[in-house]
């Protein structure tokens, strides 16, 4: 990997990283005292299938609760770094909606270039299928999931997202809705046509084929739940131009879905996602239209 795709991840990123194989890249992977509170347990490392990194930490109130919804988070990282116990992807979402009665998930994947995104994208499905069968374990409701992801993340949530079918092959069952927070990545075969950052080159490659299959524009099926897309209208690349388009093609096909715009940078969605303010209650007020029981938690006070 080069210097200059390395540097681009850092400014897409807009923080401190540890990538899940252990080498540092200025990344900061949060420590449990960091988040971990009186109101919050948190089970670590849980295997969710048996390759190294298929593993997901679970964020739960600290006292006995039955039936609370989910919310299933995957880290960017340009589909080779990354990590989920990234201090500043995790500590502002767990410190708003776990006191509130939410069950956090953070998940890691396979990741270039050992593991190629079609794979990525199974291995959350995978995932989602077994957060939903073994949510009763952690006083969950596994009919009760938010799929939420960012940046390479946000990509591998909006094909889930846009393809549904593709979820239930691994085994899971239809969730609540799908918050995609700043892909620039939603027309694969537009970007790879254009002048493009370099990273998007191992992640989709040169076959046209390819770009098609692991673009959620072109995977949309009728049956996809509900979606939000939350774009920076800081960033150089649009991001919110094909936020646009990739929902008008999806309410086009009768899905409901959402843009949502931020003037904030790509990592400043991700990490400032939980602190008071606009950017989080827009996404809470697309969360309370999923669900009562979501709708309740986040109007009442931890």
């Amino acid at each position: 990997m080069t210097g200059r795709i390395a540097l681009a991840l850092m400014l897409l990123l807009g923080g401190l990283v540890k990538t899940a194989q252990g080498a540092e890249h200025d990344v900061e992977v949060v420590a449990a005292a960091a988040i971990v509170s009186n109101a919050v347990a948190v089970t670590r490392d849980v295997h969710y299938g048996e390759a190294r990194l298929q593993t997901l930490d679970v964020y739960r109130p600290a006292h006995a609760t039955a039936h609370a919804p989910l919310i299933m988070m995957v880290h960017g990282g340009g589909w080779r770094f990354g990590d989920k116990a990234m201090a500043r992807m995790v500590e502002s979402k767990v410190a708003r909606w776990v006191p509130r009665g939410f069950v956090l998930v953070s998940m890691n994947y396979g990741l270039l270039p050992e593991t190629p995104v079609a794979r990525q994208i199974d291995d959350v499905a995978h995932a989602l299928a077994y957060v939903q069968h073994h949510a009763s374990e952690w006083g969950g409701d596994g009919t009760e999931v938010v799929l939420m992801g960012h940046s390479a993340g946000a990509h591998l949530v909006a094909m889930l997202g846009a393809s549904p079918t593709r979820a239930s092959a691994a085994g899971a069952r239809p969730w609540l809705g799908t918050i995609v927070l700043d892909s620039a990545a939603l027309d694969v075969p537009l970007i790879m046509q254009r002048r493009h950052m370099r990273l998007y080159d191992p992640a989709f490659g040169s076959d046209p084929a390819q770009w098609r299959a692991l673009s959620p524009s072109d995977a949309l099926e009728k049956s996809a739940p509900p979606l939000l897309v939350v774009c920076s209208t800081s960033r150089p690349d649009d991001s919110c131009a094909q936020a646009h388009a990739f929902v008008a093609r999806a309410k086009s096909l009768g899905i409901r879905a959402n843009v949502h715009e931020e003037a904030l940078t790509h990592g400043e969605i991700n990490f400032t996602l939980g602190v008071p303010g606009a950017h989080t209650d827009a996404v809470e007020a697309f969360m309370a239209t999923l669900d009562a029981n979501l709708r309740q938690l986040l109007q009442a006070k931890p």
